[in-house]
């Protein structure tokens, strides 16, 4: 239901993961506040505070969804925010602090990121983007109960590490515990 705020702070990939996952069920009830109450929201919430209170957030979220044109695709502001934070965080790593650990992380995904930008039509976005869809498409597979060729399970892999390092830093970063200045 509604996301935990603690979450972006504890693992932001997972959060954004979460966002994702609404976002593709506000569409697929196509934005309409009335089915996401009956068939979503009701059937979870019998106490009448707690639904109030859930619905007004996906108001809020339909609203921005239609107003942003994002009945298609896209995200909420909120999450690009937050993504426009992870890239400078992993510009700031590759350059700035000259990370290697995560650099490493990097290069040993590469090949299969190249891979998967160009298969699924993302070779425009940025990497820690392209790392986030690859997870929901994970994500979404697993739901539908499909096969994942154990090429691509290891590719998942290499993602999945490489997203664990940064959103570790991620908290690091919002807890004021990375030093930007010790290069």
């Amino acid at each position: 239901m509604r996301p935990n705020p603690k979450l972006q702070t504890e693992n932001v990939a997972e959060y954004l993961l979460y966002i994702f996952q609404l976002e593709a069920l506000v569409r697929t009830l196509d934005l309409d506040i009335s089915r996401i109450q009956h068939e979503l929201l009701a059937p979870s919430f019998s106490d009448a505070e707690q639904l109030s209170y859930q619905l007004s957030w996906y108001q809020e979220l339909v609203t921005e969804m239609s107003q942003r044109g994002l009945q298609k695709e896209g995200h909420i502001d909120h999450v690009d925010e937050i993504l426009l934070e992870l890239i400078y965080l992993h510009n700031t790593l590759l350059t700035v602090l000259n990370d290697e650990k995560y650099r490493g992380l990097c290069e040993h995904a590469q090949d299969a990121l190249n891979a998967f930008k160009t298969k699924s039509n993302m070779a425009n976005r940025h990497d820690v983007e392209v790392l986030l869809h690859a997870m929901f498409m994970k994500l979404q597979l697993k739901m539908k109960r499909q096969e994942i060729s154990p090429e691509t399970e290891s590719a998942f892999d290499l993602f999945r590490i490489q997203l664990a390092y940064l959103s570790k830093n991620y908290q690091r970063m919002k807890a004021g515990a990375l030093n930007f200045i010790q290069n």
